[in-house]
């Protein structure tokens, strides 16, 4: 069918004509007076499939001509037209969504005069900058309207991956109301150890915290602590005898972890959701979280804790979605900032 480039658009004159094209497939918008009018992003693909045409004057306009056009109108198009191309040939009504997001799904069967968007899509290059703060504003724009948040990134050859993005409020059943004087532990190099048996048996039995080393115990520092603030433990050095202050404890623990202090208010929140926190060390990630006791269940989550304005790359992002789904867990990125922790989960899915 023939259309004509005005501007940024292609519009198709003839009514017949637009209302065919409209009416298999919804492409574009209808016009007053019978004509309709397309974002160059439909047009491009409905040149490449052989259904439209496109003019200036008398000269035919060619596909590499459309997609220059199309590329000084839109920054970043060969990216959302990799990712509307595709969801196209998933067989989805999909339409431009404006400044917010890039694209609204339908649902299968669905079009904009009978189905409301069943998903915001926005189209993201691996080579940009994941940046936590104006990805959770996108993903809480999307969740206020009750539509599930996708985002495509298209990697160098085109290929796209899609992830689910939402908010989490991880809950556990694993708080137990503490009773009695705080337990000793040795300080050593860069552990604590408990080695009074009953008072190893009465932290482990009042949240499972630590490791059981015969009849010792052995707590992290980020276990450790926690304890501390929260009265439950005392801690000694192992040589001198002397005890140790919760101040100068994490001083200490800093030599060891430079986000000891960002870590730790990762971990104190997850613990007041009554969940088990163990170090997710083997998993590549800050933490293993645990709904309760850690010997009858297998952890739920992977949590990485990251800073208020954490910046990083997609392939990295890409990297622990990708090894929390291979060993059957959801991963979540811990935001820390000056007054809470809130939680973004993202899982790799198919459209």
């Amino acid at each position: 069918m023939p259309g004509e480039l005005v501007k940024d658009s292609v519009i198709i004159k003839d009514q017949t004509e637009a209302s065919q094209i409209y009416n298999k497939g919804y492409y574009g918008y209808p016009m007053s007076g019978g004509g309709l009018e397309m974002d160059l992003l439909e047009a491009v693909y409905l040149v490449e499939c052989g259904r439209l045409e496109v003019r200036s004057g008398d000269e035919v306009i060619s596909m590499e001509r459309m997609v220059a056009s199309a590329s000084a109108a839109h920054r970043d198009f060969e990216i959302k037209y990799i990712v509307y191309r595709d969801l196209r040939g998933r067989g989805y009504l999909v339409k431009p969504a404006g400044e917010e997001f890039d694209f609204r799904v339908f649902p299968r069967g669905g079009n904009p005069n009978s189905a409301q968007t069943k998903s915001w899509v926005s189209a993201i290059s691996e080579r940009s900058v994941f940046a936590i703060a104006p990805f959770m504003e996108v993903m809480d724009r999307s969740e206020r309207t009750r539509k599930e948040l996708l985002i495509a990134i298209v990697d160098e050859e085109g290929d796209i991956t899609f992830y689910h993005a939402d908010r989490s409020e991880p809950k556990g059943t694993a708080l137990r109301e503490w009773t009695g004087p705080p337990v000793r532990a040795a300080l050593l190099e860069d552990r604590v150890m408990v080695f009074d048996e009953v008072g190893a048996q009465r932290l482990y039995d009042h949240g499972f915290y630590g490791k059981k080393l015969g009849k010792a115990l052995q707590l992290s520092l980020i276990e450790a602590a926690h304890l501390m603030e929260n009265g439950r433990l005392e801690v000694y050095t192992i040589i001198s005898g002397r005890g140790v202050k919760l101040d100068r404890f994490k001083k200490r623990a800093l030599k060891f972890q430079q986000d000891f202090d960002l870590r730790l208010k990762a971990y104190d929140d997850l613990r007041s959701r009554g969940l088990v926190v163990k170090t997710g060390f083997k998993y590549g990630s800050h933490f293993r979280v645990y709904e309760d006791d850690p010997e009858r269940s297998h952890a739920r989550w992977l949590v990485h804790a990251v800073p208020a304005d954490y910046e990083t790359t997609w392939p990295e992002i890409s990297r622990a979605v990708r090894l929390a789904h291979g060993v059957k867990k959801e991963i979540l990125f811990a935001r820390v900032t000056d007054d809470r922790t809130e939680y973004m989960r993202l899982s790799r899915v198919r459209p």
